[in-house]
Protein backbone atom coordinates (compact mmCIF):
# COMPACT_ATOMS: atom_id res chain seq x y z
CA UNK A 1 0.00 0.00 0.00
CA UNK A 2 1.60 3.76 -0.79
CA UNK A 3 2.75 5.30 1.80
CA UNK A 4 0.30 8.26 1.56
CA UNK A 5 -2.98 6.35 0.55
CA UNK A 6 -5.83 8.15 2.18
CA UNK A 7 -8.13 5.74 2.10
CA UNK A 8 -6.22 2.75 3.85
CA UNK A 9 -9.51 0.35 4.54
CA UNK A 10 -12.79 -0.94 3.28
CA UNK A 11 -14.28 0.09 6.28
CA UNK A 12 -13.00 3.41 6.06
CA UNK A 13 -16.96 3.96 4.98
CA UNK A 14 -20.33 4.29 6.73
CA UNK A 15 -22.00 1.08 8.09
CA UNK A 16 -24.69 1.26 6.23
CA UNK A 17 -22.77 0.98 3.06
CA UNK A 18 -21.88 -2.18 4.40
CA UNK A 19 -25.33 -3.74 5.22
CA UNK A 20 -26.93 -2.35 2.14
CA UNK A 21 -23.93 -4.28 0.27
CA UNK A 22 -24.92 -7.86 2.14
CA UNK A 23 -28.72 -6.98 1.30
CA UNK A 24 -27.76 -6.20 -2.34
CA UNK A 25 -25.68 -8.87 -2.68
CA UNK A 26 -28.07 -12.09 -1.59
CA UNK A 27 -31.13 -9.88 -3.39
CA UNK A 28 -29.39 -8.20 -6.22
CA UNK A 29 -26.32 -10.04 -7.30
CA UNK A 30 -26.56 -9.31 -10.86
CA UNK A 31 -27.86 -5.81 -11.16
CA UNK A 32 -25.72 -3.04 -13.00
CA UNK A 33 -25.53 0.29 -11.77
CA UNK A 34 -23.88 3.87 -12.48
CA UNK A 35 -23.61 6.29 -9.90
CA UNK A 36 -22.99 10.11 -10.45
CA UNK A 37 -21.28 12.64 -8.80
CA UNK A 38 -22.70 15.73 -8.14
CA UNK A 39 -21.53 19.08 -6.40
CA UNK A 40 -24.68 21.34 -5.40
CA UNK A 41 -22.22 23.55 -3.93
CA UNK A 42 -21.31 24.31 -7.72
CA UNK A 43 -19.59 27.69 -7.13
CA UNK A 44 -16.61 25.55 -5.41
CA UNK A 45 -14.30 24.26 -8.18
CA UNK A 46 -10.69 22.53 -8.53
CA UNK A 47 -7.83 23.51 -9.57
CA UNK A 48 -4.93 21.31 -11.93
CA UNK A 49 -3.53 20.14 -8.28
CA UNK A 50 -6.00 18.80 -6.38
CA UNK A 51 -6.84 16.81 -10.03
CA UNK A 52 -3.93 15.23 -10.32
CA UNK A 53 -4.14 13.78 -6.55
CA UNK A 54 -7.76 12.99 -6.65
CA UNK A 55 -6.79 10.64 -9.95
CA UNK A 56 -4.17 9.04 -7.82
CA UNK A 57 -5.54 8.46 -4.75
CA UNK A 58 -8.42 6.71 -6.93
CA UNK A 59 -6.26 4.46 -8.56
CA UNK A 60 -4.80 3.52 -5.13
CA UNK A 61 -8.98 2.49 -3.73
CA UNK A 62 -7.43 -0.95 -6.01
CA UNK A 63 -5.19 -1.64 -3.15
CA UNK A 64 -7.53 -2.56 -0.67
CA UNK A 65 -8.92 -5.50 0.57
CA UNK A 66 -11.03 -6.57 3.82
CA UNK A 67 -8.51 -8.50 6.18
CA UNK A 68 -9.49 -11.39 8.03
CA UNK A 69 -9.47 -8.96 11.21
CA UNK A 70 -11.54 -6.86 9.97
CA UNK A 71 -14.11 -9.84 8.74
CA UNK A 72 -13.31 -10.95 12.62
CA UNK A 73 -14.50 -7.26 13.93
CA UNK A 74 -17.93 -7.21 11.83
CA UNK A 75 -19.05 -10.72 12.89
CA UNK A 76 -18.51 -9.14 16.82
CA UNK A 77 -19.84 -5.57 15.79
CA UNK A 78 -22.19 -6.36 13.16
CA UNK A 79 -23.51 -10.20 14.10
CA UNK A 80 -26.74 -9.95 11.82
CA UNK A 81 -24.68 -9.97 9.03
CA UNK A 82 -25.86 -12.66 6.99
CA UNK A 83 -23.56 -15.68 7.21
CA UNK A 84 -23.92 -16.13 3.28
CA UNK A 85 -22.39 -12.15 3.10
CA UNK A 86 -19.37 -13.50 5.83
CA UNK A 87 -18.53 -16.11 3.50
CA UNK A 88 -18.90 -13.59 0.32
CA UNK A 89 -16.20 -11.37 1.97
CA UNK A 90 -14.04 -14.20 3.65
CA UNK A 91 -13.38 -15.39 -0.16
CA UNK A 92 -11.63 -11.94 -1.07
CA UNK A 93 -14.47 -11.43 -3.63
CA UNK A 94 -14.76 -7.81 -2.61
CA UNK A 95 -12.38 -5.96 -4.75
CA UNK A 96 -12.67 -2.41 -6.46
CA UNK A 97 -11.15 -2.01 -10.12
CA UNK A 98 -11.13 1.80 -10.25
CA UNK A 99 -9.57 1.59 -14.04
CA UNK A 100 -12.45 -0.32 -15.06
CA UNK A 101 -15.22 1.25 -13.35
CA UNK A 102 -14.68 4.97 -13.01
CA UNK A 103 -14.72 7.28 -15.92
CA UNK A 104 -13.40 10.42 -14.27
CA UNK A 105 -13.07 13.25 -16.62
CA UNK A 106 -12.85 17.21 -15.80
CA UNK A 107 -14.35 20.28 -17.31
CA UNK A 108 -12.11 23.89 -17.64
CA UNK A 109 -13.67 26.64 -16.72
CA UNK A 110 -10.75 28.51 -17.54
CA UNK A 111 -8.54 30.54 -15.51
CA UNK A 112 -9.13 32.10 -12.53
CA UNK A 113 -9.65 36.00 -11.85
CA UNK A 114 -7.74 36.09 -8.74
CA UNK A 115 -5.26 33.42 -8.98
CA UNK A 116 -4.67 33.38 -12.52
CA UNK A 117 -5.04 29.34 -12.38
CA UNK A 118 -7.26 27.26 -14.42
CA UNK A 119 -10.54 26.30 -12.77
CA UNK A 120 -12.11 22.93 -13.42
CA UNK A 121 -15.53 21.02 -12.65
CA UNK A 122 -15.30 17.48 -11.84
CA UNK A 123 -17.36 14.44 -13.41
CA UNK A 124 -17.34 11.17 -12.10
CA UNK A 125 -19.34 8.31 -13.17
CA UNK A 126 -19.03 4.41 -11.33
CA UNK A 127 -20.48 1.69 -13.29
CA UNK A 128 -20.20 -1.81 -12.88
CA UNK A 129 -22.21 -4.78 -10.96
CA UNK A 130 -24.17 -2.75 -7.94
CA UNK A 131 -22.23 -5.64 -5.56
CA UNK A 132 -18.69 -4.49 -7.10
CA UNK A 133 -19.36 -0.55 -6.66
CA UNK A 134 -21.71 0.06 -3.88
CA UNK A 135 -18.29 0.34 -1.82
CA UNK A 136 -17.01 3.32 -3.57
CA UNK A 137 -19.57 6.39 -2.61
CA UNK A 138 -18.53 7.10 0.84
CA UNK A 139 -14.25 7.16 -0.08
CA UNK A 140 -14.83 9.03 -3.23
CA UNK A 141 -16.75 11.71 -1.46
CA UNK A 142 -14.11 11.87 1.21
CA UNK A 143 -11.60 11.91 -1.29
CA UNK A 144 -12.99 14.70 -3.47
CA UNK A 145 -13.25 16.87 -0.20
CA UNK A 146 -9.69 16.01 1.43
CA UNK A 147 -8.65 17.06 -2.60
CA UNK A 148 -10.14 20.37 -2.82
CA UNK A 149 -8.96 21.57 1.20
CA UNK A 150 -5.20 20.05 0.33
CA UNK A 151 -4.97 22.26 -3.01
CA UNK A 152 -7.86 24.73 -3.55
CA UNK A 153 -9.36 26.60 -0.16
CA UNK A 154 -5.46 26.03 1.89
CA UNK A 155 -6.31 28.98 4.35
CA UNK A 156 -7.03 26.85 7.49
CA UNK A 157 -5.17 25.40 9.81
CA UNK A 158 -6.08 22.31 12.16
CA UNK A 159 -5.15 24.44 15.56
CA UNK A 160 -7.81 23.97 17.96
CA UNK A 161 -10.10 21.21 15.89
CA UNK A 162 -9.80 18.62 18.84
CA UNK A 163 -10.82 21.42 21.15
CA UNK A 164 -13.94 22.45 19.45
CA UNK A 165 -15.51 18.97 19.05
CA UNK A 166 -14.93 18.52 22.87
CA UNK A 167 -16.84 21.43 23.32
CA UNK A 168 -19.46 20.67 20.77
CA UNK A 169 -19.83 16.99 22.41
CA UNK A 170 -19.69 18.68 26.11
CA UNK A 171 -22.50 20.79 24.94
CA UNK A 172 -24.60 17.60 23.97
CA UNK A 173 -23.80 15.85 26.92
CA UNK A 174 -25.00 18.36 29.28
CA UNK A 175 -28.35 18.77 27.55
CA UNK A 176 -28.86 15.27 28.25
CA UNK A 177 -29.03 14.23 23.86
CA UNK A 178 -27.86 11.47 22.90
CA UNK A 179 -25.82 11.80 19.14
CA UNK A 180 -23.83 9.66 16.67
CA UNK A 181 -20.71 11.48 14.84
CA UNK A 182 -21.91 11.16 10.57
CA UNK A 183 -18.68 12.77 9.26
CA UNK A 184 -17.28 10.48 6.76
CA UNK A 185 -18.64 12.01 3.70
CA UNK A 186 -17.77 15.59 3.80
CA UNK A 187 -15.11 15.10 5.97
CA UNK A 188 -12.46 18.04 5.48
CA UNK A 189 -9.74 15.11 5.77
CA UNK A 190 -8.72 11.65 7.29
CA UNK A 191 -6.56 14.14 9.86
CA UNK A 192 -9.70 15.84 10.73
CA UNK A 193 -12.03 12.93 11.29
CA UNK A 194 -9.08 11.60 14.12
CA UNK A 195 -9.07 14.79 15.75
CA UNK A 196 -13.02 15.18 15.98
CA UNK A 197 -13.06 11.74 17.12
CA UNK A 198 -10.52 12.35 19.65
CA UNK A 199 -12.12 15.35 21.29
CA UNK A 200 -15.39 13.82 21.34
CA UNK A 201 -13.95 11.08 23.47
CA UNK A 202 -12.33 13.06 25.78
CA UNK A 203 -15.81 14.36 26.43
CA UNK A 204 -16.84 10.71 27.03
CA UNK A 205 -13.96 10.20 29.54
CA UNK A 206 -14.75 13.22 31.58
CA UNK A 207 -18.14 11.73 32.82
CA UNK A 208 -17.84 7.89 31.03
CA UNK A 209 -20.84 6.30 33.20
CA UNK A 210 -22.65 8.61 31.58
CA UNK A 211 -21.71 10.26 28.14
CA UNK A 212 -20.55 6.81 27.33
CA UNK A 213 -24.23 6.15 27.23
CA UNK A 214 -25.02 9.82 25.14
CA UNK A 215 -22.25 8.85 22.16
CA UNK A 216 -23.79 6.29 20.19
CA UNK A 217 -20.68 6.11 17.77
CA UNK A 218 -19.46 6.34 14.79
CA UNK A 219 -20.96 5.97 11.01
CA UNK A 220 -17.64 5.27 9.98
CA UNK A 221 -16.89 1.61 10.26
CA UNK A 222 -13.00 2.24 10.64
CA UNK A 223 -13.06 5.26 13.07
CA UNK A 224 -15.92 3.31 15.27
CA UNK A 225 -12.91 0.11 15.32
CA UNK A 226 -10.05 2.59 16.31
CA UNK A 227 -11.84 3.80 19.33
CA UNK A 228 -13.39 1.19 20.66
CA UNK A 229 -17.50 2.47 19.96
CA UNK A 230 -20.18 1.35 18.25
CA UNK A 231 -20.76 1.32 14.52
CA UNK A 232 -24.04 3.53 13.75
CA UNK A 233 -26.12 3.23 10.34
CA UNK A 234 -28.95 1.60 8.56
CA UNK A 235 -29.70 1.82 5.46
CA UNK A 236 -29.81 4.64 2.66
CA UNK A 237 -31.32 6.39 -0.22
CA UNK A 238 -29.62 4.00 -2.36
CA UNK A 239 -31.95 0.91 -1.07
CA UNK A 240 -35.25 2.34 -2.14
CA UNK A 241 -33.71 3.97 -5.32
CA UNK A 242 -32.28 1.47 -6.35
CA UNK A 243 -35.97 -0.95 -5.98
CA UNK A 244 -37.40 1.33 -7.54
CA UNK A 245 -35.18 1.85 -9.99
CA UNK A 246 -34.39 -2.12 -10.77
CA UNK A 247 -38.59 -2.85 -10.57
CA UNK A 248 -40.15 -0.02 -11.92
CA UNK A 249 -42.62 -0.16 -9.34
CA UNK A 250 -42.51 3.29 -7.21
CA UNK A 251 -46.08 2.73 -5.75
CA UNK A 252 -44.90 -0.75 -3.94
CA UNK A 253 -41.32 0.57 -3.81
CA UNK A 254 -41.10 1.19 -0.17
CA UNK A 255 -42.89 -1.76 0.84
CA UNK A 256 -40.68 -3.82 -1.18
CA UNK A 257 -37.51 -2.19 0.14
CA UNK A 258 -38.34 -2.74 4.28
CA UNK A 259 -39.50 -6.64 2.96
CA UNK A 260 -36.11 -7.00 1.70
CA UNK A 261 -34.62 -5.68 4.49
CA UNK A 262 -35.88 -7.21 6.93
CA UNK A 263 -35.65 -10.82 5.16
CA UNK A 264 -31.63 -10.02 5.19
CA UNK A 265 -31.31 -8.84 8.44
CA UNK A 266 -34.69 -10.13 10.39
CA UNK A 267 -37.11 -8.02 12.07
CA UNK A 268 -35.31 -7.75 15.56
CA UNK A 269 -32.28 -6.07 13.34
CA UNK A 270 -34.61 -3.57 11.09
CA UNK A 271 -33.26 -0.51 12.76
CA UNK A 272 -34.15 3.03 11.63
CA UNK A 273 -36.82 3.93 8.92
CA UNK A 274 -35.61 6.22 6.51
CA UNK A 275 -38.99 7.58 5.08
CA UNK A 276 -38.23 10.55 2.59
CA UNK A 277 -36.61 8.77 -0.90
CA UNK A 278 -40.07 9.45 -2.28
CA UNK A 279 -41.42 11.83 0.29
CA UNK A 280 -42.81 10.52 3.77
CA UNK A 281 -45.95 11.07 2.77
CA UNK A 282 -45.97 8.45 0.40
CA UNK A 283 -43.65 6.16 2.74
CA UNK A 284 -46.44 6.24 6.05
CA UNK A 285 -48.74 4.60 3.45
CA UNK A 286 -47.02 1.45 3.57
CA UNK A 287 -45.42 2.51 7.28
CA UNK A 288 -47.84 0.34 9.06
CA UNK A 289 -47.99 -2.88 11.40
CA UNK A 290 -45.42 -4.55 11.29
CA UNK A 291 -43.32 -2.53 10.31
CA UNK A 292 -43.64 0.29 12.12
CA UNK A 293 -43.35 -2.36 15.10
CA UNK A 294 -40.01 -3.74 13.71
CA UNK A 295 -38.42 -0.57 13.05
CA UNK A 296 -37.01 1.22 16.43
CA UNK A 297 -37.75 4.85 14.92
CA UNK A 298 -37.02 6.69 11.78
CA UNK A 299 -34.85 8.90 10.49
CA UNK A 300 -35.38 12.85 9.42
CA UNK A 301 -33.31 13.94 6.11
CA UNK A 302 -35.07 16.33 4.40
CA UNK A 303 -37.70 19.42 5.14
CA UNK A 304 -38.66 20.82 7.23
CA UNK A 305 -37.77 18.63 10.77
CA UNK A 306 -40.31 20.42 12.77
CA UNK A 307 -43.25 19.77 10.33
CA UNK A 308 -41.81 16.23 9.96
CA UNK A 309 -41.33 15.57 13.50
CA UNK A 310 -45.30 16.45 14.06
CA UNK A 311 -46.12 14.51 10.93
CA UNK A 312 -44.15 11.31 12.35
CA UNK A 313 -46.07 12.27 15.67
CA UNK A 314 -49.34 12.25 14.42
CA UNK A 315 -48.90 9.16 12.27
CA UNK A 316 -47.09 7.02 15.14
CA UNK A 317 -49.72 7.63 17.92
CA UNK A 318 -53.32 9.05 16.09
CA UNK A 319 -52.95 6.82 13.17
CA UNK A 320 -51.42 3.61 14.42
CA UNK A 321 -52.36 4.42 17.92
CA UNK A 322 -48.37 3.62 19.46
CA UNK A 323 -47.77 5.26 22.86
CA UNK A 324 -46.04 8.46 23.35
CA UNK A 325 -42.49 7.90 23.90
CA UNK A 326 -42.61 4.57 21.95
CA UNK A 327 -40.15 5.62 18.94
CA UNK A 328 -37.38 7.55 17.98
CA UNK A 329 -36.88 10.35 15.89
CA UNK A 330 -33.15 10.58 14.39
CA UNK A 331 -32.47 14.00 13.11
CA UNK A 332 -29.30 13.61 10.71
CA UNK A 333 -29.90 16.79 8.21
CA UNK A 334 -26.97 19.47 8.79
CA UNK A 335 -27.26 19.42 12.05
CA UNK A 336 -25.29 21.29 14.40
CA UNK A 337 -25.76 21.74 18.18
CA UNK A 338 -28.17 24.35 18.37
CA UNK A 339 -30.31 22.79 16.43
CA UNK A 340 -30.01 19.70 17.96
CA UNK A 341 -31.22 21.34 21.20
CA UNK A 342 -34.15 23.04 19.27
CA UNK A 343 -35.01 19.60 17.79
CA UNK A 344 -34.72 17.55 20.97
CA UNK A 345 -37.42 20.46 22.36
CA UNK A 346 -39.10 19.48 19.17
CA UNK A 347 -39.36 15.83 19.30
CA UNK A 348 -39.95 15.95 23.30
CA UNK A 349 -43.40 18.05 22.57
CA UNK A 350 -44.41 15.22 20.32
CA UNK A 351 -43.75 12.43 22.03
CA UNK A 352 -40.85 11.27 20.46
CA UNK A 353 -37.74 10.18 21.90
CA UNK A 354 -34.71 11.60 19.80
CA UNK A 355 -31.31 10.69 18.90
CA UNK A 356 -28.77 12.68 16.38
CA UNK A 357 -26.53 11.91 13.36
CA UNK A 358 -24.12 14.74 13.65
CA UNK A 359 -21.98 15.16 10.52
CA UNK A 360 -20.43 18.12 8.37
CA UNK A 361 -20.54 20.32 11.28
CA UNK A 362 -17.95 18.09 13.14
CA UNK A 363 -15.80 17.06 10.90
CA UNK A 364 -15.53 19.99 8.39
CA UNK A 365 -16.33 23.17 10.65
CA UNK A 366 -13.41 25.60 9.79
CA UNK A 367 -13.11 29.40 9.81
CA UNK A 368 -10.11 31.05 7.65
CA UNK A 369 -6.71 31.39 8.77
CA UNK A 370 -6.55 35.23 7.28
CA UNK A 371 -9.68 35.90 8.71
CA UNK A 372 -11.11 33.74 11.72
CA UNK A 373 -14.47 35.66 11.52
CA UNK A 374 -14.83 33.83 8.24
CA UNK A 375 -16.37 30.26 7.46
CA UNK A 376 -14.13 28.29 5.25
CA UNK A 377 -17.52 26.56 3.45
CA UNK A 378 -17.28 22.77 3.49
CA UNK A 379 -17.96 21.42 -0.28
CA UNK A 380 -22.13 20.31 -0.62
CA UNK A 381 -21.12 16.72 -2.36
CA UNK A 382 -22.98 13.95 -3.44
CA UNK A 383 -22.64 10.31 -4.99
CA UNK A 384 -26.11 8.66 -6.29
CA UNK A 385 -27.75 6.01 -8.18
CA UNK A 386 -27.73 7.70 -11.44
CA UNK A 387 -29.98 4.45 -13.15
CA UNK A 388 -30.02 0.35 -12.23
CA UNK A 389 -30.18 -2.03 -15.20
CA UNK A 390 -30.57 0.82 -17.85
CA UNK A 391 -33.54 2.59 -15.35
CA UNK A 392 -33.07 6.10 -14.29
CA UNK A 393 -32.80 6.13 -10.43
CA UNK A 394 -34.56 9.34 -8.91
CA UNK A 395 -34.98 10.84 -5.38
CA UNK A 396 -37.51 13.13 -5.00
CA UNK A 397 -37.24 13.67 -1.39
CA UNK A 398 -38.69 16.22 0.92
CA UNK A 399 -37.72 19.00 -0.50
CA UNK A 400 -37.15 20.69 -4.01
CA UNK A 401 -33.43 20.97 -3.49
CA UNK A 402 -32.45 17.83 -2.99
CA UNK A 403 -34.22 16.29 -5.63
CA UNK A 404 -32.13 13.86 -8.07
CA UNK A 405 -32.10 11.92 -11.36
CA UNK A 406 -33.98 11.97 -14.57
CA UNK A 407 -36.42 14.95 -14.86
CA UNK A 408 -39.20 13.14 -16.69
CA UNK A 409 -38.89 9.98 -14.56
CA UNK A 410 -39.21 12.27 -11.44
CA UNK A 411 -42.34 13.99 -12.79
CA UNK A 412 -43.62 11.08 -13.53
CA UNK A 413 -43.43 9.49 -10.00
CA UNK A 414 -44.74 12.87 -8.43
CA UNK A 415 -47.65 12.16 -10.58
CA UNK A 416 -48.08 8.81 -9.79
CA UNK A 417 -47.12 8.98 -5.95
CA UNK A 418 -49.21 11.87 -5.60
CA UNK A 419 -46.31 14.01 -4.36
CA UNK A 420 -46.92 17.52 -2.78
CA UNK A 421 -44.05 19.74 -3.60
CA UNK A 422 -42.87 21.70 -0.64
CA UNK A 423 -40.08 24.41 0.07
CA UNK A 424 -38.62 25.14 3.63
CA UNK A 425 -36.21 27.94 4.34
CA UNK A 426 -33.37 25.08 4.64
CA UNK A 427 -34.10 24.19 0.70
CA UNK A 428 -30.37 25.89 -0.55
CA UNK A 429 -27.95 23.54 -1.36
CA UNK A 430 -25.33 25.62 -2.41
CA UNK A 431 -24.77 26.88 0.53
CA UNK A 432 -25.71 24.31 3.13
CA UNK A 433 -23.46 25.17 6.16
CA UNK A 434 -22.95 28.83 5.99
Amino acid sequence: MSQDQVIKSLLDTDMYKITMHAAVVKHFPDAVVTYKYTNRSSQLTFNQGAIDWLRNQISLLGNLRITPEEVEYLQKEIPYLPQSYFDYIKADAVKLHPEQQIDFSVESLGSDNEFNEERFNINLLVHGLWKDTILYEIPLLALVSEAYFKFVDIDWTYDGQLEQAKEKAQEMFKHGLMFSEFGSRRRRSYHTQDLIMKGIMEAVKENPEKNSKLFLGSSNVLFAKRFGVKPVGTVAHEWFMGIASATQDYVNANKRAMDLWIDTFGSENAGLALTDTFGTDNYLKSFKSPYSDYYIGVRQDSGDPTEYTEKIAHHYHDVLGLPKFSKQVCFSDSLNVPKAIEYAKVAHDNGMLVTFGIGTNLTNDFKLKSNPTVKSEPLNIVVKLLDVNGNPAIKISDNLGKNMGDQATVDRVKQELGYVERSWSGDNEAHRWT
